[in-house]
Formats: structure tokens, sequence, C-alpha cells
């Protein structure tokens, strides 16, 4: 016997749909000049951190996840080596 799954339903129902929204994060920072972080990607997409780790944990989802939160962590390391020395250290 199969019993139905707690939760919400899913608020991306395909990985297009979440890939589409996450393209729109990145093309707004840029366009804006903000850093993108995975925390801003988390508001932009009306969600959370926690419901982003989610999804990430979703087989189907997982590669669209992963990539924007390796953007977000490459773009905060490309600036630590700028004109923040300090930044260099950590």
């Amino acid at each position: 016997m199969k019993y139905p799954t707690a939760g919400q339903p899913l608020k991306f129902k395909t990985v297009e749909d979440l890939q589409n929204k996450i393209d729109s994060f990145f093309k707004e920072c840029e366009e804006k000049k903000i850093h993108p972080t995975i925390t801003g990607l988390a508001l932009w997409l009306d969600t959370s951190r926690e419901t982003l780790c989610n999804y990430e944990k979703k087989e189907k989802y997982f590669d669209a996840i992963k990539r924007a939160k390796l953007k977000c962590e490459a773009y905060l390391e490309q600036h630590l080596f700028g004109n923040n020395v300090a930044g260099t250290i950590f």
C-alpha cells in the first residue's frame, strides 16, 4: 500500500520553469550591478534557503540548483581577489 506524501506541492513544476527564474535572477543582478547570493536567489524565487536545499535533493532539480549556487560562490570568490587584500587571506 502506498501512502500519500506530505508537504506542499512543488512551486516549480518543471526544471525549465526553475531555470528560467534562476536565469532572470542573474540577469537582474548583472543589470543592477548587485552581487548574486544564494540568499538573494532564494528571495528572488520567493522561497527560502531551506527550500532551495530541498529542491537540490530532488534528482531532476539538482543540476539547476547546484549550478546556480556555484555561480553565486564563484562570483563572490572572484571579488575576494580584487582590491581587498584581506579577502585573499580567507
